[in-house]
């Protein structure tokens, strides 16, 4: 038991690190739609990428369609066989008087599989929930510094595992909160005094991005929390039915969006002006959200909610480490330091 425990861990450690490599890429690919290609439209970007989730819902009616004819074949083989038993019995009953049936134990409650009411009722918390989140961290940063997004976004291991501790999904200990602490301290060192901060401007609205940012890392620590303890165990889930059902609020729900920040003037709305802009959007989309979502929910159900957390952190680092090789940019000693401090909190997580 214990050894399957530590190889469903590892396998998602593994997802983890798809899922960080996978976002780093996508943050580019994002900062170059924002900026060299001047489609700066947050909320459609994000409306298509949560949009593409209704696809797994193909995926689920092939699913239960299997599921469903592979149980009529296992009945009608079953009903062949107790026919055969009876006409081999000579019409002598299959319980003797007296004697009740013979069942399996049912599984225990919190084994059971989700059923599709379960599911879909989850996909739509999750949807409004993840949207918020999503919505609330691009926004900080038409009002505060990329920096100061960063690190408050940063302090969602600590909501994490506050929440997470009050719902019973984690463990609280010193060990964890030092962790977190840790991590806090390696954001802030990399993007506060790790790179150069020549040319950033003071914002007169940066108290309200920052509000929005730690409201993102709070909703980040709701989401997660939420589905470990409503999940606990990726067995439990059919996950084409819940992302599916996450897409599909997502475009029912969430279209008067753009009229409203239209007509309040915060995003005019405006489709890709060209094919290599689609491109762009759709390969983020389909990458950057619907495959890495999907390998980040598995990364969740296999580790915990705070290993996933911290682990996402190193997207930072990373992301930096980019800027250095492809971009120029020059850093100081602080960035080693702090990606260092993100790193053995990461591993501490996992002690």
């Amino acid at each position: 038991m214990a050894s399957a425990l530590s190889s469903r861990r590892i396998v998602g450690l593994l997802l983890l690190l798809c899922v960080v490599f996978i976002w780093v890429g996508s943050s580019f690919l994002v900062s170059n739609l924002f900026g060299e290609q001047d489609f700066n439209h947050p909320f459609f970007i994000t409306y298509l990428n949560t949009g593409t989730f209704s696809f797994y819902l193909v995926g689920a009616y092939f699913s239960r369609r299997h599921s469903h004819d592979r149980i009529g074949q296992r009945k009608r083989s079953a009903s062949e066989e107790s026919l055969s038993s009876q006409t081999s019995e000579e019409g002598s009953p299959l319980v003797s008087d007296g004697q009740p049936a013979q069942h399996s134990h049912a599984p225990p409650l919190l084994q059971a599989k989700l059923t599709v009411r379960e599911t879909v009722q989850l996909g739509v918390s999750f949807c409004m929930l993840w949207f918020a989140a999503n919505i609330t961290q691009n926004a900080s940063l038409a009002y505060t510094t990329v920096a100061n997004s960063s690190i408050l976004c940063a302090t969602s291991g600590l909501f994490t595992l506050a929440i997470g501790a009050v719902a019973g999904v984690e463990r609280f200990n010193a060990m964890r909160l030092g962790a977190v602490l840790v991590s806090i301290m390696g954001v802030y060192s990399i993007m506060h005094y790790g790179a150069d901060p020549a040319g950033v401007q003071a914002m007169p609205l940066a108290w309200f991005g920052d509000l929005l940012a730690l409201s993102s890392a709070f909703l980040y620590g709701c989401y997660t929390t939420l589905l470990k303890l409503k999940i606990g165990d990726e067995s439990r889930l059919d996950s084409s039915l819940f992302f599916g059902s996450v897409g599909l609020a997502n475009i029912v729900l969430l279209w008067p969006g753009f009229f409203l920040l239209h007509w309040l003037g915060i995003e005019t709305f405006a489709l890709p002006g060209s094919a290599s802009l689609w491109l762009m959007i759709l390969v983020n989309a389909l990458i950057g959200t619907f495959l890495s979502d999907y390998l980040w929910l598995m990364a969740v159900l296999m580790t915990s909610p705070l290993v996933v957390t911290l682990g996402l952190s190193l997207t930072i680092p990373l992301s930096m480490a980019g800027d250095i090789l492809w971009k120029g940019v020059a850093v100081g000693l602080p960035y080693y330091v702090g990606a260092v401090m993100i790193l053995a909190a990461f591993i501490a997580a996992n002690l």
